[in-house]
């Protein structure tokens, strides 16, 4: 919390999707997210549906009948991280992370797997060169798997491993404008 507003964490993040009903069978169907509203929007306008996260936080998507396409590359990444692929344009979400329990994340990466999903291997994060370990070790800050919805959306299931924020931990200058290279 801030001294200036009093944010209590993410109320929602809205996506936009191609297919709701493929939308709602993936994360309610298999990521197992109730839905807990669904708003059919004026004029033709399209729809807008909530489900539940966890924690009070909401995942929300919009379907539009005249939304264009995404572009792999540019609204998200072309493929998962681990097989070499992490941009995406400016203002785009690059992924969804959902908190999960550290114990577990190997336990959830084999049940997406078994439920046909297509998951990049478990990642133990670290302050290395590459910024993962091949095993797990005290500096591993969090550990996760990455995998995409139906419409190509990049989904993180992360477990923090230890506290963050501590010494260490922010100790990068922030990069302007001026450093991009396009």
């Amino acid at each position: 919390m801030n001294g200036e507003f009093e944010l209590r964490g993410v109320n929602h993040v809205a996506l936009v999707c191609s297919d709701m009903k493929r939308t709602v069978d993936f994360y309610s169907g298999v990521l197992g997210m109730p839905l807990i509203k669904t708003i059919e929007l004026p004029m033709g306008w399209g729809q807008h549906f909530f489900f539940d996260c966890g924690g009070g936080n909401a995942l929300a998507f919009f379907w539009f009948p005249d939304a264009p396409d995404g572009v792999p590359g540019v609204s998200a990444p072309k493929n998962l991280p681990d097989r070499g692929e992490l941009l995406s344009a400016v203002g785009s979400m690059n992924h969804i992370a959902f908190d999960v329990p550290p114990e577990r994340i190997e336990e959830y990466r084999d049940r997406l797997v078994a439920k046909g999903i297509d998951v990049g291997v478990l990642l133990n994060h670290d302050d290395s060169e590459f910024g993962v370990a091949p095993k797990m070790h005290d500096g591993v800050f969090v550990r996760s798997i990455y995998f995409k919805d139906p419409d190509g959306v990049l989904v993180e299931f992360a477990a923090w491993t230890r506290k963050v924020g501590g010494p260490g931990d922010v100790r990068h200058e922030p990069r302007t404008a001026d450093d991009r290279t396009v």
